[in-house]
């Protein structure tokens, strides 16, 4: 066997549609492309996605709804109740982390006001919301 001996096995590579050549192919005169119109022309026939000839698009008729803040992942909320697992009388976000009540992407940690403390806590670096800080 060689390099320029080696042909694909038969029946494997089928020979391309020839428009334009011919009543008898089937694809003469107008190629497939049917008569006039925007697809018929050459070059013409792409319009940008979305666009829907001329009518108000889809994605412009819906209203715009939502949002994503960016900081969101930055700031993890703490619920007052679980800090009663905490053996540390001054807790910090560091001791927040190690025990696993804040995400491990946070930044920064926030004391919501969710259920009881029994004991006083003293919290340092860490924010807190109204309601929590009377609780604590």
């Amino acid at each position: 066997m060689r390099l320029n001996t080696i042909k694909p096995a038969a029946g494997a590579r089928k020979s391309g549609v020839r428009v334009g050549r011919g009543i008898g192919s089937g694809l003469g005169k107008t190629a497939g492309r049917g008569h006039k119109g925007q697809f018929a022309r050459s070059g013409k026939g792409k319009v940008k996605a979305g666009f829907e000839g001329g009518q108000m698009p889809l994605q412009r008729r819906l209203p715009k709804i939502g949002f994503r803040s960016r900081m969101s992942h930055e700031v993890s909320e703490v619920l007052l109740y679980k800090l009663e697992a905490l053996a540390a009388d001054v807790v910090d976000f560091d001791a927040l982390k190690a025990a696993g009540l804040v995400e491990k992407r946070a930044e920064r940690a926030k004391v919501v006001k969710k259920g009881d403390i029994k004991r006083a806590i003293k919290l340092k670096g860490v924010a807190v919301t109204a309601g929590a800080k009377a609780a604590i």
